[in-house]
């Protein structure tokens, strides 16, 4: 019975820092960029666009191709830092415990 007593009060414990993790992603903010900088995407933790700034020089109505390809890149660089800042912030929580395969947190 101690046993399950202390497994419920770790069960509890890592609900809560869970809930800070998710508070955490929501400030947390990303930028990812293409084009040399000149297109820069800001994500936050939970992977919400927040910012996209475009340089003037790209901004070219007869090649509107080349800029859409350009946001597509740099949402792409953000979504993958701001996803393995998230790894990263998992694997502090569990201690490195690895979960089940399939099991993504905090999603």
């Amino acid at each position: 019975m101690k046993n399950i007593a202390q497994m419920m009060k770790q069960a509890q414990e890592m609900q809560s820092k869970m809930a800070e993790m998710q508070e955490s992603l929501k400030a947390m903010e990303v930028q990812g960029s293409a084009g040399g900088g000149m297109v820069t995407v800001t994500l936050t933790g939970k992977g919400n666009m927040v910012a996209l700034k475009i340089d003037p020089a790209l901004v070219d109505p007869s090649d509107v191709e080349v800029l859409e390809d350009l946001i597509v890149a740099a949402t792409n660089d953000a979504k993958t830092k701001a996803e393995a800042k998230v790894q990263e912030k998992m694997q502090e929580l569990t201690g490195g415990l690895q979960l089940p395969a399939g099991m993504q947190l905090p999603f």
